[in-house]
């Protein structure tokens, strides 16, 4: 009997949040395909400000998993008419700067429609409103991702360190880290340095280790800014520091 083929879900792009009036559905965005990650229950109402605080408090703690692997593009969608997606960013505003701030923060976009199911996604994902969105939102995440990475290559602190070929970031990740020597910080791939690759088993046992190690790891489109500037250097480079 023969196995079936698996279908390629792609590289990560984005992070959807479903928000409602009781609840909010996550979604992580593939560039192939939307995969469900968690649904997030209201214990009470909109009109409740504790209520409110504490479910918003766990929505983002359903983030962290899927920020910290790298992805740092937010969609918040909701029904017309309702300010959940408003909320969520004063939220965000008010309470976690670390979203908001620095050259790791996150970049959240508000999109009109429902996201709580594979039917209403798939609809949404339809729309040319939400595709610009996309496009919008990756753009400036990778603004972002030139500005760590510029920094990095132009930085005179000699505790930092950039690692550019695949032996040389493979024997960084996946020996033990010890005192002293470069700790891996930021994994970042063009998705045409992995899909041309002849070592693409070594590339994804690679990323799947770094993610396990918790090493930010992005896959980029190598046609957006942040990947055309990774293809000048090769297509893959690995962010270290010393500690």
């Amino acid at each position: 009997m023969s196995r079936k083929k698996g279908y390629r879900r792609g590289y990560p792009v984005a992070i959807l949040a479903g928000l409602e009036e009781d609840r909010a559905v996550l979604w992580k965005v593939f560039s192939n395909v939307v995969k469900p990650e968690k649904t997030i229950w209201l214990d009470g109402t909109w009109n409740d400000q504790k209520a409110v605080y504490n479910f918003l408090e766990s929505v983002i703690n359903a983030l962290r998993p899927t920020l910290k692997e790298g992805v740092r593009s937010v969609i918040l969608a909701a029904p017309p008419r309702t300010r959940y997606t408003q909320i969520f960013v004063d939220h965000v505003g008010a309470h976690h700067a670390w979203l908001t701030q620095g050259p790791r923060k996150a970049t959240f976009s508000q999109a009109m429609g429902s996201a709580t199911t594979t039917s209403e996604v798939a609809a949404l994902a339809r729309t040319p409103q939400f595709n610009r969105l996309i496009g919008e939102t990756t753009e400036k995440e990778s603004e972002n991702l030139i500005d760590i990475l510029e920094k990095h290559l132009n930085t005179t602190d000699q505790h930092a360190s950039i690692l550019y070929s695949l032996k040389e970031i493979e024997d960084l990740i996946l020996s033990p880290h010890k005192p002293g020597t470069a700790k891996p910080e930021c994994l970042m791939l063009t998705n045409k340095y992995v899909s041309d690759s002849r070592e693409k088993h070594r590339i994804n046992r690679l990323m799947q280790i770094a993610a396990n190690k918790n090493v930010k790891t992005r896959i980029v489109d190598a046609e957006s800014a942040a990947g055309q500037r990774l293809t000048q250097l090769g297509g893959m480079v690995c962010l270290a520091r010393r500690g």
